[in-house]
C-alpha cells in the first residue's frame, strides 16, 4: 500500500482530464483511508502510526507543490488525506474488534 502511495502522489502529472469533478479528493481519500487501515491492521492502535500518516499527508503535497514541476501542491489534497486517513483508522478499529 505504501508503494502504491508513492506513485499515486510523486509520478509526474499528464495533467490529463478528471472523469469528475474533484475525483483528485476521492482518490487521495480513499488512499490515505487504505494507508490508515493497512497500518493500523500491521501495527495496531499506535498514536505514532497516526501522527505518521498525518505528516505523511502534509509532506506529500509539500513535496509536490515545492519539488515537482509537473506537480502541485493543494492544500484541500491535505483535507482528504486527513479525512482519509481518520475514517481508514476508524473503520478498521471497527473491522477488528
Amino acid at each position: 500500500m505504501a508503494a502504491l502511495s508513492v506513485v499515486v502522489l510523486f509520478s509526474p502529472s499528464d495533467g490529463g482530464v478528471s472523469p469528475f469533478p474533484g475525483s483528485d479528493k476521492v482518490v487521495h481519500l480513499l488512499l490515505f483511508a487504505a494507508l490508515a487501515g493497512t497500518s493500523r491492521w500491521r501495527f495496531g492502535d499506535r498514536a505514532l502510526s497516526l501522527a505518521a500518516l498525518a505528516a505523511y499527508a502534509i509532506g506529500s503535497e509539500v513535496v509536490q507543490g515545492v519539488l515537482m514541476a509537473s506537480r502541485s501542491g493543494d492544500p484541500l489534497d491535505v483535507v482528504a488525506d486527513l479525512l482519509g486517513v481518520g475514517i481508514g483508522w476508524l473503520v478498521t478499529r471497527r473491522l477488528l474488534a
